[in-house]
């Protein structure tokens, strides 16, 4: 990976006070789960895979249709795994009804994403966000929180915080499987041996993605400041190489 962190100097020794500087180096990482400690291995910290199927790719139009989150204990013990589907208030596009296959009439009588806000919000407590590419779930969350503000808690769990970095393995695995002709989650899946039970269902995909980042997770940085940090970096850089590749196409 570019730029790797280096457990120790060139002489193989810490200066006095390094250890000091470095965690204080950490804790000052933009992005954290404020209440979870930035010095701790992350895979020890409690987590949130959270996936969205919806009716497009537009946040400011579009609306989601069903939630997966999938919650991991410390050492990626499976907490609990759930899918919930809800009514958008508009119609299932038939673009999108070809992707995951949700219909008008399965969505008929579900509840609305105010009425299912209390539970999303009890299963995304005290848990670092995590999603595949990321800032598409993200910013549909955030985009149906703001529709839905009077109903939010005083006390927002991290994942519907503005400030929070949500850990994606997507990054992660552009970095680490740089030989593979496909990053997608299902093919990333493949790679590890992971099944992938119902593709683009919500739940189904959330699962998957939580056992794609432990399996990559041998060959990322453990403190989970130091995560969060590497991935800004590296999301960058990626985001960047993806810009300059466009404008020559």
């Amino acid at each position: 990976m570019r730029g790797a962190p280096k457990t120790c100097f060139p002489t193989g020794r810490h200066y006095p006070g390094i250890a000091d500087l470095i965690a204080q180096a950490i804790r000052t990482v933009p992005g954290l789960v404020a209440e979870l400690e930035a010095s701790r291995s992350w895979i020890e910290l409690p987590f949130v895979v959270i996936d969205f199927e919806t009716t497009g790719t537009n946040p400011e139009q579009d609306r989601v249709l069903e939630i997966g989150l999938v919650g991991f204990d410390a050492g990626g013990r499976l907490a609990f795994r759930e899918g919930l589907l809800v009514n958008p208030g508009i119609p299932v596009p038939e673009e999108a009804r070809a992707v995951h296959g949700i219909t008008d009439e399965e969505l008929h009588g579900a509840p609305s994403f105010e009425e299912v806000l209390p539970h999303v919000v009890e299963l995304l407590a005290g848990r670092i966000p995590v999603a595949y590419n990321a800032d598409f779930d993200r910013t549909f969350l955030l985009s149906e929180a703001r529709r839905v503000k009077h109903a939010l808690p005083k006390a927002l769990p991290p994942a519907l915080r503005d400030d929070t970095t949500w850990i994606d393995p997507l990054v992660w695995a552009r970095e680490i499987l740089k030989d593979q002709k496909s990053r997608r989650l299902g093919d990333v899946a493949a790679f590890f041996g992971i099944p992938l039970e119902q593709a683009h269902r919500a739940a189904g995909d959330a699962e998957a993605t939580g056992r794609v980042l432990l399996a990559l997770a041998p060959q990322m940085p453990t403190i989970y400041g130091e995560l969060i940090r590497l991935q800004r970096r590296y999301a960058a850089f990626q985001e960047a190489e993806l810009t300059a590749w466009r404008r020559f196409q």
